[in-house]
């Protein structure tokens, strides 16, 4: 990949030019994340349409400034677009249909490395936008290989580099922590892949830390409700559920960090910590593409059976 990604434009930390007024619009954590962090630097005069796991980033990152009340609101009067990508909602999806259908052009910002092409593909064919904006190289090089001949712009992952900055060393008594996200897949049997992984890796849990592993902390997705997992507290009475106000404060709380692929193992790779990927045998391939990552089924001696805890 590294010669690949050798041709690319080298990530672009320069404020944008952007045909304004601005319309920003976002449901899922993941691209909202990366909006709100470049905002913060930027000081681009926006117009704002929040719901779901983004309402609550935004209103922590600007608390003195409020939320348009619709989409509409939002988009009226306004010449550019800048939508997420996510899948919990199909607010972002009808927020590039109503700009497009205005004649605004359409940003829409790519988090993470999968699934690229059906986030744009619903019942009534693909929708896409005008440009696509990544934050690295593997992004940049995952969209260039799946997606249309549309212009792709790369910045600096501000996220990124505002959480790791704020991670501190870990207790160093062994502490795990777990993050957890929705799966889809159930790699053909019948319980959630979530709870497949999270099974596995807790049948493997005394092998992730030189000194053995004192507590494991689950944290949850900001899409889900804690309730969800209530119930995984009986599995071992070293578990208990994050209660940290941020990724930075929840890896600050921990010395090794564990889960599928979710965004998280990517911050902790950046902050220095140990990280695995709890993929159970039967599951797909790894789909990050960031070295480090230690797969928890490739380990010596790792059970292959299809233990559930």
């Amino acid at each position: 990949m590294a010669s690949l990604l050798t041709s690319f434009t080298m990530p672009n930390s320069v404020t944008p030019r952007i045909d304004g007024p601005i319309a920003v619009v976002a449901h899922d954590a993941g691209a909202a994340n990366l909006i709100l962090a470049w905002l913060t630097v930027w000081k681009l005069p926006v117009r704002a349409f929040m719901q779901g796991p983004a309402r609550h980033l935004w209103e922590v990152a600007f608390p003195d400034k409020p939320l348009c009340h619709s989409l509409d609101e939002a988009i009226d009067g306004a010449n550019t677009l800048i939508s997420g990508t996510g899948w919990a909602s199909t607010l972002e999806h009808d927020a590039r249909a109503n700009a497009k259908a205005r004649g605004l052009r359409v940003v829409a910002v790519l988090d993470h490395w999968v699934n690229y092409r059906s986030r744009f593909e619903h019942a009534s064919g693909a929708l896409w936008p005008d440009e696509f904006w990544v934050a690295d190289e593997f992004a940049m090089c995952i969209a260039r290989a799946t997606l249309p001949a549309l212009p792709i712009r790369q910045f600096e992952n501000m996220y990124l580099k505002s959480q790791v900055s704020r991670i501190v060393a870990g207790p160093g008594d062994g502490s795990l922590l777990y993050v957890l996200e929705p799966i889809f897949e159930r790699w053909g049997r019948k319980q959630l892949g979530e709870f497949q992984a999270l099974n596995y890796a807790l049948s493997q849990v005394d092998r992730l830390h030189p000194q053995g592993v004192s507590h494991i902390i689950l944290r949850p997705h900001p899409s889900e409700r804690v309730a969800k997992y209530a119930h995984c507290l009986d599995f071992d009475p070293r578990i208990r559920l994050d209660q940290s106000l941020d990724m930075a404060q929840a890896l600050s709380n921990c010395d090794v960090v564990v889960g599928v692929e979710s965004f998280a193992l990517t911050v902790a790779l950046a902050a220095g910590r140990p990280v695995f990927s709890s993929l159970p045998p039967w599951a797909h391939e790894l789909r990050l593409p960031h070295e480090g990552i230690r797969q928890i089924r490739l380990l010596s001696g790792a059970r292959h059976a299809e233990d559930s805890v």
